[in-house]
């Protein structure tokens, strides 16, 4: 069994006391997270910030103490399974850029709208986990 492995993060803002999601829509119409393949050298939170940045020009700060994995087999890949490290990052004063190579779309929304969106059920649970974080912090 061959295993990749990815990092980003549930990027954050704070919009009129209420806390508001960055989700991306990647070209084959699903919604996540920016996330993207660990280069040689990188930590996970170095993977993570530049893939944020590479598909939404956002330079969040990682906060610490949340990190959540989700696994599943490649489709693509015969014997592959991927690794996907999440971790919370909060950023302010930034326009998202979709890069439009990589992306349909990047959108802010509420905690309801993103649980609509994501139809991953691994990914409904990370923005759960990461949302109960975020108020309880």
């Amino acid at each position: 069994m061959e295993h990749e492995k990815s990092c980003g993060a549930v990027v954050f803002t704070k919009s009129g006391g209420a806390l508001r999601y960055v989700l991306i829509q990647q070209k084959k119409g699903l919604w996540g997270f920016p996330k993207g393949h660990v280069e040689a050298g990188e930590t996970e939170k170095e993977t993570a910030l530049r893939e944020v940045y590479e598909e939404t020009q956002l330079r969040p700060r990682i906060l610490e103490g949340f990190r959540m994995t989700e696994e599943y087999p490649v489709l693509k890949k015969e014997n592959t399974d991927k690794l996907v490290v999440y971790f919370c990052a909060e950023y302010s004063d930034q326009e998202i850029v979709p890069e439009p190579k990589e992306l349909l779309a990047a959108a802010l929304v509420s905690y309801e709208e993103a649980q609509i969106l994501l139809t991953s059920e691994s990914r409904k649970r990370i923005l759960q986990e990461a949302d109960a974080f975020l108020r309880n912090r």
